[in-house]
Order: structure tokens, then sequence, then C-alpha cells
């Protein structure tokens, strides 16, 4: 899959994502996800994609997924992704801001997908959602601590964390069915409190794969893969370096 578009700025919409290229938004315009696959809009309000969406969509296993949830959809471009490759997949998904809530409503629309959206509070997930009823569940969770300074408003919101590690990883553990999967992007320098977050909701990491610009710089973002009630024992892949905008 390849990474999105940069747009004409330039400018990385995350500081703590490093210098990986790729990291830009996305115009404002329709566009493709990538050649010929789903469509998306991007919205005022809603957290801007970048390169970590592609990346983890790619890192996604589906082999036996029937159920999937998308924890914090944001404009449901890593759902659509995941229905881009297997539409037969349930899916259903929860963001806390009505804007980003709609934008997935109208994106998931403009493809002809019919994915359950729910304007919530993933903590609480499991009021919207069955519990242990997915197979799989994914998040591209923002990377701010509630400390940092970023903008107020939706924007701001979109931008910086609206629960722990410790919340999101509980909330995903609720969601799934036995040995059931979580998969996530996160930057590496808050991969040890990520760690420990997934071990106490009984998510056992599993797989971990880092991105990197190229073999001499230092990683800007961790894909991990939890299994609940997994058995010990963590599969480390090669890195995904990639060495120039559009590669992956």
């Amino acid at each position: 899959m390849p990474l999105p578009r940069s747009n004409s700025s330039g400018q990385s919409d995350r500081e703590t994502r490093g210098v990986c290229p790729g990291s830009q938004n996305y115009p404002a315009e329709t566009d493709e996800l990538w050649s010929g696959g789903p469509k998306y809009i991007q919205r005022e309000g809603v957290f801007p994609l970048s390169s970590d969406t592609a990346w983890l969509g790619a890192f996604v296993s589906l082999g036996g997924v029937k159920t999937a949830c998308d924890l914090g959809c944001g404009g449901l471009a890593l759902g659509l992704q995941l229905l881009g490759r297997k539409q037969s997949l349930s899916l259903s998904a929860i963001d806390i801001l009505p804007a980003a809530a709609e934008a997935a409503r109208m994106n998931a629309a403009l493809n002809g997908f019919s994915p359950e959206i729910v304007c919530g509070d993933l903590r609480e997930a499991a009021r919207y959602f069955r519990a242990g009823s997915f197979d799989l569940v994914v998040s591209n969770p923002p990377y701010y601590p509630r400390s940092g300074g970023v903008a107020k408003g939706e924007r701001g919101i979109a931008r910086q964390e609206g629960c722990t590690p410790a919340e999101l990883c509980a909330a995903a553990a609720v969601l799934l069915r036995e040995r059931g999967r979580f998969c996530l992007v996160y930057p590496p320098e808050r991969l040890s409190e990520m760690m420990t977050a997934l071990t106490e909701a009984r998510l056992e990491p599993k797989r971990l794969r880092l991105v990197h610009k190229d073999e001499h710089t230092s990683p800007c973002a961790a894909l991990l893969e939890g299994v609940l009630r997994g058995g010990k024992g963590i599969r480390v892949l090669p890195p995904l370096l990639l060495k120039g905008e559009g590669s992956l």
C-alpha cells in the first residue's frame, strides 16, 4: 500500500513522529487512499490523515478476521483500508468527536460501505458494542499526552490523548474475543508505556515492527500487535525502511 501524498506545505502534522517522510496531511478535497482504492474526504476538525495510518493498515493481518472495531476512528481512513482489503469484513467504529463520526459516515457512504459508526467515548465502548464480539480491534491514537500544549477545541481534542494507554488497551480487551488481536501504531519513545498497558490488559505483545526513514535513522513509529490471553513471546519483524516518499 503506498504512502499518502504530501501537501504543498511539506509540514508534519505530528511533531512526535520524527523525520519519517510521508507524514504530511492529506489535501482537503476528495482523494483516493491509494491508486484505485477507497475515496476519502478530509474534514475540518477531524484529525488529519498521515502515513502512520497507511503503515498500520498494511501491518494488520486480516486472516480469519470477520469482525473488527476501530477505536478513535477519525474520518474512517483506517477502516476504509481494511474494508478495501476485505469487503466482507463487518466493521464497527467509534470516535468521541461528532465531526469525526459524521466524516466517517460520509466517507463510508462515499465508498458504498455501511459500517456501524458511533459517536462516543471509547473508554465506554462496551456500552455501544457487545463485549467479546470482535476478532480484531485497531487504533491509531493521538500521541500527545494530556499535559501537552495543543490547540483548544475539536482540533485540539483530536490531537491530544483523550484516554491513557491503559484505558485504550482495557477498552480493546473488553471488545475482543479470546485470542483476538489488537493492532496499533505508537511513538517509539512511549513504547515501554504501551507494552506495559497491553500486558496489564492481558493483551500479550506478539508482533512489533519499527518504522525508519532509512537504516541510519532512529525509528519514528512503532507498529504493535497484542493478542488477548496470548502466549509469551514477541516476534520482532524486520524494520520498515521508507527510503523515500511512496515506498512501503
